[in-house]
């Protein structure tokens, strides 16, 4: 077959923008390949934390990992019971695909899986200038969509999580929306519905952009082209594919209607299957989850109620993640198009582009999905990213256009592309995000998982959780994907109250846990017709202790209480990079559970940066240290010290304490970690915590404790009880 003069330029364009996209996401691994704390195995590890889940599940299909495979399903004799590895999801399912048939270490594959998918992006967005009859746009819009700001944070090398095909997926649907409707081909008809498959397979929260994409073709018929019964099959072969049940009986009646509507006799039946598909999407709660997924940023309170029960209230996790919060305008402008400048032209550009191409109404949800992200958090960027890169590149070709020689034509162009391409590529030069883990931290994680067995549990807080599960291979209460105020506010219980209640309540917690499982497992036709409800672990210890008000059961705690007996190990991992976020962990359990009223914030101070002068050490934000009277002057005020800690590790690694006590009547101690160049100024309250005792000072009950690692990175405990 002899290819065309236009589809060896589209061939081209396309090669050119991909390279050019990968070439850029390996300045990162350029930046840092030489830096061993970042490599584990010979190869960077990853740069985001979410992406541990999906490696967690990749390693267990590799490893087909059997526990009593009798009348369990397949994927469920990959793993052990409860311990939410994702071997079901498409990104673990795909990533053991690809170890399988290629030659490369697991580790390579999950660092360069975004770098290759991702710039995949180039394809839909040239063949969608294809259409339009301007693949130089498609060129320029490639380059730059494939680099902007927040489409290469969460695709760059290592970014490991959905986000390498979240904008691929549905800017092919867009592609595929457009040719349908510009040739009203049937081949069309199948890619539409075969993407919307693969999309709902790859992030089942595709559901609201798709129905959005339905409802623009609804509207684009009912406004423009009602007669066209071609955009009724396009319709009712998308609902089909959009239906709420299994994936296989999707693909089965999206190739049944596609076998159906491609024989002329049933073109006057068109109408009826229509009607049909709109029955079948609705009669299968197709409907029901479609904004399900957006409430919890655009709808969100810092506080959640139980509705039953105790109605206890929980800090919810939503207030605390800056994916979720409202955002400046120069970084939501900067995140789309790497500058507000080349936003606003971007922008311009684009409805331009919409009065010069009708057809380009179809890509309103991807730019009204990324433009909320002003109101509901700057993840949503990314959609409105490929986008306003077309209406920056329309504006660049039309006015290239109307120079008078090909010769100036093209120097404008590529002027003009660098000038946009520019910014971008500074962000990526200055963007040095290191990875989640380093090395001495995975060797810690490593070890625990040669004491520890794959039932047990290991208590720590939930940025942390993902990891710990795959290097480690345990089970965690809380991770990425499990940090409600629920079952977040027992683990912060334990990590910031002091060593005894703690680690009753690690126990307590722990089988609780184990128990909720498996009465879940045993009642789950009748919870979900809702005959049950299945209350927070806490508000179950408190009703089982015999108690109504759960301050009351976390007093009793103190006491000499019968705990669950004992059906597995715990462990306690420290990381010493935990201290940066104390004052978060602490909100979660630092509220009355029965009327929601917030505690006091706890004063808890950490500088990496001072200044020593003398007599005084400028420890930043105002806050002084005086070395003669031992004293501290925090904005105007001037406090006394009750204790002077400095903590420094000798060359074998073992930890040193020297206190000074100055004055009992004082509630605020200062410790100088020396090896860490740190200094800590924290309350009597927060000095008592598990974290700061155990992690920082090295002080652990040994009735209740026993320490098994002791790095500088991290400490790991079980517990005795």
């Amino acid at each position: 077959m002899t290819l065309t003069k236009e589809t060896n330029k589209t061939l081209l364009y396309i090669t050119i923008a991909f390279l050019f996209s990968i070439a850029m996401r390996l300045i990162w691994v350029y930046h840092f390949s030489g830096y061993e704390q970042f490599n584990y195995n010979d190869q960077l590890m990853i740069n985001t934390n979410d992406g541990y889940y999906f490696a967690e599940g990749a390693k267990d299909l590799l490893k087909n990992k059997v526990v009593n495979p009798e009348g369990k399903n397949y994927f469920d004799q990959l793993h052990n019971a409860n311990d939410l590895s994702p071997v079901t999801t498409a990104t673990s399912q795909l990533t053991a695909f690809f170890a399988k048939i290629l030659p490369f270490s697991f580790e390579s594959i999950l660092l360069y899986m975004p770098v290759v998918l991702s710039s995949l992006i180039v394809i839909p967005i040239i063949l969608i200038a294809r259409d339009l009859k301007n693949l130089e746009m498609g060129f320029i819009a490639a380059l730059l969509a494939s680099i902007a700001w927040s489409y290469y944070n969460r695709t760059m090398a290592g970014y490991y999580d959905t986000d390498m095909l979240n904008i691929v997926l549905p800017m092919v649907l867009l592609w595929s929306i457009i040719w349908a409707i510009d040739t009203n081909e049937d081949k069309y008809l199948l890619i539409a519905a075969f993407d919307i498959l693969v999309y709902r397979w790859w992030y089942p929260q595709s559901y609201a952009l798709e129905f959005a994409f339905f409802g623009m073709i609804l509207a684009y018929t009912v406004i423009f082209d009602r007669k066209n019964i071609y955009n009724y099959k396009l319709m009712a072969i998308m609902l089909f594919a959009m239906m709420g049940t299994a994936g296989w009986i999707r693909l089965v009646l999206v190739l049944a209607a596609f076998t159906l509507l491609r024989q002329e006799k049933m073109q006057k039946y068109v109408y009826y299957l229509f009607g049909a598909a709109v029955v079948v999407f609705f009669a299968t709660g197709g409907f029901n989850p479609i904004w399900l997924q957006l409430q919890g940023y655009v709808f969100r309170q810092s506080i959640a109620g139980e509705q039953e029960g105790l109605g206890l209230h929980f800090f919810t996790v939503m207030q605390t993640v800056r994916e979720a919060g409202k955002i400046p305008f120069e970084t939501f402008a900067n995140r789309i198009s790497g500058h507000t400048i080349t936003f606003i032209i971007s922008l311009a550009g684009y409805l331009y582009l919409l009065y010069r191409h009708r057809i380009i109404l179809f890509s309103l949800p991807l730019v009204g999905l990324g433009f909320l992200a002003y109101f509901g958090g700057l993840r949503f960027t990314i959609y409105a990213v490929p986008v306003l890169a077309m209406g920056m590149a329309f504006l660049i070709t039309e006015l290239a256009g109307k120079l008078p020689t090909l010769r100036l034509q093209v120097l404008t162009m590529a002027a003009l592309t660098l000038a946009v391409l520019y910014p971008n590529y500074k962000h990526i030069e200055n963007y040095k995000v290191p990875t989640v883990f380093t090395q001495n931290e995975v060797k810690v994680l490593e070890k625990l998982g040669q004491i520890a067995n794959s039932e047990d549990y290991v208590v720590s807080w939930w940025d942390y959780g993902y990891p710990i599960r795959y290097y480690a291979d345990v089970k965690t209460l809380v991770d990425g994907g499990k940090h409600s105020g629920a079952v977040n506010f027992p683990v912060s219980f334990m990590l910031t109250k002091p060593q005894e209640v703690a680690a009753k309540m690690a126990r307590l917690d722990v089988e609780y846990t184990e128990k909720t499982f498996k009465f879940v497992e045993e009642h789950k036709e009748e919870i979900k017709d809702k005959n049950f409800t299945v209350f927070s672990n806490i508000e179950q210890m408190t009703t089982d202790y015999g108690f109504r008000d759960t301050n009351d059961f976390l007093r009793s705690l103190s006491d000499d209480i019968k705990l669950p007996q004992k059906t597995r190990d715990i462990y306690f991992y420290l990381p010493y990079r935990m201290l940066n976020i104390y004052p978060t962990i602490a909100l979660f359990s630092d509220i009355n559970l029965m009327n929601g009223v917030q505690k006091p914030r706890p004063l808890f101070f950490v500088t990496h940066r001072f200044n020593n002068q003398g007599s005084v050490v400028l420890l930043g934000n105002g806050v002084v240290l005086n070395k003669q009277n031992m004293s501290v002057k925090i904005g105007n005020k001037t406090l006394s010290l009750r204790r002077f800690v400095k903590t420094t590790y000798d060359k074998q690694m073992k930890l040193h304490l020297q206190e000074q006590l100055i004055n009992f009547a004082s509630n605020i101690t200062l410790i100088y970690m020396a090896s860490y160049n740190t200094f800590l100024l924290v309350d009597e309250k927060t000095y008592n915590s598990s974290y700061i005792q155990m992690m920082v000072l090295d002080k652990y009950d040994e009735n209740l404790f026993e320490k098994l690692i002791d790095t500088p990175q991290a400490k790991v405990f079980r517990l005795k009880i």
